[in-house]
């Protein structure tokens, strides 16, 4: 289990850490520093990187959680915190496909066809929900360690 938990805890690692790097370091200094067509490349650069690494720490993160659920013998003998932990987590996943799918793809495409000013919207509704989802990935590391003891 030792070897599941830690690849569990890495892919949660790189997907809530670059979601913290994104939004409260590279966001406000391209804001601050690029003008909107440079940024808006700039973001969909970043995303095209970054959405990869987040599509393999998910997958590694349920594969990782189901396998550990399994030793615990299912949901009937886990402990309330790995029920937390697994609600949280898929809600987590849901706003990224949400974000992938229907936000970062017309982004890509409005940046693509130099769109600037849709870029720049689906760009703010993007940058909501990966906020939303940061504070839903630090809620659950704060919940798990609480309620662990």
């Amino acid at each position: 289990m030792g070897l599941f938990k830690m690849l569990h805890l890495l892919s949660v690692i790189v997907w809530v850490g670059g979601m913290f790097f994104a939004y409260m370091v590279l966001r406000p200094v391209a804001a601050e520093s690029l003008q909107p067509p440079e940024r808006l490349r700039l973001w969909d650069g970043v995303f095209r990187r970054f959405f990869n690494w987040v599509w393999l720490s998910v997958g590694l993160i349920l594969v990782t959680g189901l396998y550990m659920l399994y030793l615990y013998g299912g949901m009937a003998h886990a402990p309330h915190y790995i029920h937390v932990m697994l609600l949280l987590g898929l809600l987590m996943m849901g706003i990224y496909s949400y974000v992938f799918f229907a936000c970062y793809v017309p982004f890509s495409l409005h940046v693509s066809k130099q769109r600037w000013s849709e870029a720049g919207a689906v760009l703010g509704k993007i940058r909501k929900l990966v906020g939303l989802n940061l504070m839903l990935g630090i809620i659950t590391v704060v919940l798990l360690e609480m309620m662990r003891g």
